[in-house]
């Protein structure tokens, strides 16, 4: 038998072959795959929940929307809660905004026509660079912040004018076109007037500073105030409200006019209220309109049970008294409505301590405690802080502070009111939060849904906390003497 070596070897590395597959295939010793990298798992994104406006008291951020994102989660921590309850609603909300005198109106117009438009637009407007203040407040006739006191019927010394023949708003004219365009900007906003003094021949001391309304002249001051409303209407100029007088227990102002409260209500309940009336005016009267420190003076109008029926409600500034005086009021005629009507800043304050004590007491405590509406005082002046009447306020700082042609500047009382006007529109209701410590705060439900938290930090420290809501919260902190609004859906 012949040997084949050829084929020999060819069967060997056969073997071999079939000997290696089977040893790769036992399981008593396993191939050595590579190793492989765990899927890479992103964490869920955090989205933005909740946007936030920032005002410092040092000036540093001013009412400048923050980029933090701050979501609503449930990670727990140990700092405070402010939480906010949308079920447990109070009053709707009027709006917030400025008194437009006629010494603001002086001021604004000798802006150009182009810084003039944009600071009109940058007030009364809804754009993304507006602040939206929804409330005015102008003066019946002259206030202190006009360059002169008159009236719409000043005659010459002896002479009356019963039937108001005489009667004229042609000293007004300038305000009325701003009113125009104001409310071609925004045609919701409502206008509360108020008079600093009645013409001198209806008083019984014949100056614009002072002295009382004769009792026989309460008819024609009634007709007055129809004829004033009838023909702004005719100008095409709502007033939502008045006034019967402007701080009627203060009468060392230039314009004033002393009016006591059982004066106020006899007015009231025989001439004003009769002559809406018979005018077929709905319009608001609202009473008092003076400090927080005599929450009597609108409780006795309101207990005249002849004037309550015409009466829509109270008026307050704080420039003395506590402001719970609205609850106060409120709490003993809740059927009755209570309004925040004026507070100024004066022109030797400091930004942060300004900020930190309107935002507490006029927009926060105003609210807190029922208020339709948080007015500061003047909306504009000029770096003298005038114009203003001879005696009349030489330290009011207005909200703008016109400097020249084409430049103002924008002070304290801008930025209170923009904190909540911007975001809290015209027929919004204030809803429930807590408040305690150093966090005082006032929340809102808007027209569309959206929530809103006004903070105020009051301490003397950084403030960590969260905001809760619907069992969820973000955390977010505030400086010290600083004022944060937070908004959400």
């Amino acid at each position: 038998m012949k040997f084949n070596f050829k084929n020999t070897i060819k069967a060997f590395c056969c073997m071999a072959v079939v000997l290696a597959q089977v040893k790769c295939s036992s399981s008593s010793d396993p191939v050595e795959n590579p190793p492989v990298d765990p899927p890479v798992v992103n964490p869920p994104a955090v989205t933005n929940d909740v946007n936030f406006w920032l005002t410092k008291g040092n000036q540093s951020v001013l009412f400048e929307k923050q980029t933090a994102v701050l979501g609503f989660g449930t990670t727990a921590n140990a700092y405070a809660n402010i939480e906010v309850n949308a079920a447990q609603k109070y009053q709707t909300i009027d709006g917030f905004g400025y008194t437009l005198t006629g010494g603001s109106v002086e001021v604004i117009n000798q802006l150009n026509a182009v810084k003039r438009t944009a600071l009109l637009q940058e007030l009364f407007g809804s754009g993304e660079n507006s602040i939206g203040v929804s409330y005015i407040r102008i003066s019946i006739g002259a206030s202190d912040l006009n360059a002169a006191p008159f009236t719409y019927n000043d005659l010459v010394a002896g002479e009356t004018d019963l039937n108001l023949e005489k009667f004229s708003l042609e000293k007004d004219k300038n305000l009325i076109a701003m009113l125009k365009e104001i409310l071609a900007i925004n045609p919701k906003i409502l206008i509360l007037a108020t008079p600093w003094s009645a013409p001198l021949w209806m008083k019984d001391l014949a100056s614009f500073k002072g002295g009382k309304l004769k009792t026989e002249y309460y008819d024609v001051y009634a007709k007055y105030f129809v004829k004033y409303i009838q023909q702004m209407k005719a100008e095409g100029i709502t007033i939502d409200a008045v006034t019967p007088q402007n701080e009627p227990l203060h009468d060392g102002n230039n314009p004033s006019m002393y009016m006591s409260a059982a004066d106020q209500a006899k007015f009231i309940k025989n001439s004003l209220g009769p002559a809406f009336k018979a005018a077929n005016l709905n319009v608001k009267i609202i009473a008092y309109d003076h400090n927080c420190d005599n929450p009597n003076y609108p409780k006795a109008i309101l207990a005249d049970a002849d004037a309550f029926p015409f009466v829509d409600g109270s008026a307050f500034h704080l420039y003395a008294g506590d402001i719970s005086a609205l609850s106060d009021v409120f709490n003993s005629y809740p059927t009755k409505n209570v309004y925040f009507t004026e507070q100024w800043t004066s022109s030797d304050g400091q930004f942060g301590g300004d900020l930190k004590w309107h935002l507490r007491n006029v927009i926060i405590g105003a609210m807190r405690n029922y208020s339709k509406n948080a007015l500061e005082w003047n909306l504009a002046n000029n770096a003298n802080f005038g114009p203003h009447t001879d005696g009349g306020c030489e330290m009011c700082k207005g909200a703008i502070t016109i400097t020249s042609a084409d430049r103002f500047e924008r002070n304290v009382a801008y930025y209170i009111i923009a904190h909540a006007s911007k975001f809290v529109p015209m027929g919004s209701t204030r809803i429930e939060s807590n408040s305690g410590g150093s966090l005082q705060n006032v929340a809102f439900i808007t027209p569309s849904g959206s929530k809103v938290l006004i903070v105020e930090n009051d301490g003397n420290a950084t403030e960590t906390f969260n905001i809760k809501f619907n069992g969820k919260w973000v955390t977010t902190s505030l400086d010290a003497g600083s004022v944060g609004t937070y908004t959400w859906k």
